[in-house]
């Protein structure tokens, strides 16, 4: 199963970022410790308003030039820059910010990065039955394919009517089998 994640995983993720809907002007930062064979490196996180994994980084920094690699990567993947850009408190943030995207609104408040903080969840329960990652590169590619095809069947069910649930859930299956070739039980 694994080799056939290293495999295909990334390449449906792909896909499946390519028919998403263009990502919302508002992009939530956040950064999370993960000790990985018993040194730390940290996960930085981009979503969007909605809760959309945008982009994901592993790295051993959590310094100016890894907030910096970040945003240079998101703005490489959107091809636009976010309007807002809405961060905790950490100062690389801004330092990254200044240098890369000057004229993007910057919001720093613990309060208003709920959005990234929650985007850690998942990631928390699949370490776990994972038995944490093995390295850095092995985090990072599991992590760009996870959050990719959940973001397909990220559906937000307790914020819409069933029959617009049902709705969006039958057409993110219609995507998955479109884009694995093989149909799957709704």
């Amino acid at each position: 199963m694994r080799q056939w994640a290293l495999k295909f995983g990334q390449a449906f993720a792909n896909q499946i970022r390519r028919k998403l809907p263009v990502a919302d002007d508002k992009c939530p930062l956040d950064e999370v410790v993960l000790t990985i064979a018993g040194v730390k490196h940290w996960l930085w996180r981009a979503v969007d308003q909605n809760g959309i994994v945008l982009d994901i980084l592993v790295q051993s920094r959590r310094d100016t030039r890894a907030a910096k690699r970040l945003l240079c990567k998101l703005m490489k993947r959107q091809c636009r820059t976010p309007r807002v850009m809405i961060t905790d408190k950490l100062a690389s943030y801004g330092a990254a910010k200044r240098e890369v995207m000057p004229a993007v609104e910057h919001r720093k408040h613990k309060g208003l990065n709920n959005r990234a903080e929650n985007s850690h969840q998942p990631t928390r329960q699949r370490e776990r039955q994972m038995k944490r990652f093995k390295s850095p590169g092995q985090a990072q590619r599991f992590l760009s394919a996870h959050d990719g095809i959940s973001n397909l069947f990220h559906l937000l069910r307790h914020r819409i009517p069933a029959i617009h649930y049902r709705a969006a859930r039958t057409q993110a299956f219609q995507v998955w089998a479109e884009v694995t070739g093989v149909t799957a039980a709704a």
